[in-house]
């Protein structure tokens, strides 16, 4: 018998029973599908996070401290000090944060209060859109002035006119000076939804002595780990304890993503192995109940010239046809489920990664492969006198 005739027949024995041949391709649907939209949404999020830490810049080298001890503080000044006596830096931008919230316009929204100096946006790849941005005049004079990023804006000021308008911070008014464009679509959490204020006022407003954070600007992408040492050095000086800070670079949040990313990779390929074997094993149990009610019919066609590879190559072919269809199905269901689900989150580009759909396409029909060849097998080895016996 030829290859197309079995699979003449093996398409009449699934399309025969329509109900049962789509349950059994349920589990290799939905694992295939699963596959397909958990890479594509861990890919999606990789995707978003990497534009953020690139978009920093790789001569900027943040810096979080972690000791909060009155004894061991840093001002702003002894950063501005620090940066003019290193001939490594360019600029700093020393920083302050605190979640709280903000009232203007008649609306409310919890967000992050930002004290920070002019240096800020530019080091960390925002852009004002209107008004204009804080300035080293309005730090020097303590000017209760703000920025407000696009979420924060959205919010309070929905018709966009929010330049000249009054916010409160903590019963404090500032002046709305300027907003910034976009970045992460709006999205709550990122640096859509802050608050700039000059630092030194949200060190008053918000009840902050000492500073939390900074941004440096190396003096150029040659000079990065000349800049990375120094900034260590300086903060070991004051904390005497490496514990007591972080130093973030850009290529060091890269291979942290990089590691976090294969890790999840592998996750998920586990978890899609299972699911699938899972799916196999259902198609192996219903090719068992299938040989088991088509037993007469082995019978006949062996007895009257059927040889054992033929009744194999059908039973494989059926296997193989239910996991390639489900497969599809799946592929199709995945992709769908990136688009319009990770598509519709705002802060996530859909990403479709081909390597991980033929992977999931190609393991699917080895499985049917391999969990179909013990059901065909037993079709192929039954005895033609015994199985037209059955009833």
């Amino acid at each position: 018998m030829s290859i197309w005739q079995a699979f003449k027949m093996a398409v009449k024995s699934v399309w025969s029973n329509k109900t049962r041949s789509a349950l059994t391709m349920l589990g290799v649907i939905i694992g295939v599908s699963a596959v397909i939209a958990a890479v594509g949404f861990a890919q999606s999020c990789m995707k978003a996070v990497s534009g953020l830490i690139e978009g920093l810049g790789s001569n900027v080298v943040t810096a979080v401290i972690t000791d909060y001890s009155s004894r061991n503080s840093i001002k702003v000044s002894d950063l501005d000090k620090f940066a003019e006596s290193s001939p490594y830096i360019e600029s700093i931008s020393p920083f302050v944060m605190k979640n709280d919230m903000v009232r203007g316009n008649g609306e409310n929204k919890y967000t992050s209060i930002l004290g920070a100096n002019e240096k800020y946006l530019a080091m960390d790849n925002i852009e004002i859109e209107f008004g204009r941005n804080i300035s080293s005049t309005d730090i020097q004079n303590s000017s209760k002035v703000a920025v407000l990023c696009s979420a924060v804006t959205k919010k309070l000021f929905p018709d966009g006119d929010a330049i000249g308008k009054t916010i409160k911070i903590n019963g404090v008014s500032f002046e709305v000076i300027g907003t910034t464009k976009s970045t992460m679509n709006d999205a709550d959490g990122t640096d859509d939804d802050q608050v700039i204020i000059p630092v030194n006022v949200a060190q008053r407003t918000l009840k902050i002595s000492s500073v939390t954070m900074f941004m440096a600007s190396a003096a150029s992408s040659e000079t990065i780990d000349l800049a990375t040492q120094a900034i260590e050095k300086y903060l070991y000086s004051i904390f005497k304890d490496d514990d007591s800070f972080m130093i973030i670079t850009q290529e060091s949040m890269l291979s942290m993503l990089d590691q976090i990313t294969n890790i999840m990779m592998l996750i998920i390929g586990g978890v899609a192995t299972i699911s699938l074997v899972v799916g196999g094993i259902g198609i192996m149990n219903i090719m068992f109940v299938s040989v088991s009610e088509r037993t007469r019919e082995i019978g006949i066609r062996k007895a009257i010239g059927a040889k054992k590879s033929d009744i194999m190559k059908q039973f494989l072919i059926e296997a193989l046809l239910l996991t390639v269809v489900g497969g599809i199905i799946g592929i199709v269901l995945g992709v769908l489920i990136i688009k319009y689900v990770v598509g519709a989150i705002d802060a996530l580009t859909p990403v479709y990664s081909k390597e991980w759909i033929i992977a999931a396409f190609t393991i699917s029909a080895a499985i049917g492969i391999g969990f179909g060849v013990f059901p065909a097998n037993k079709a192929a080895s039954l005895n033609p006198i015994d199985a037209l016996r059955n009833e």
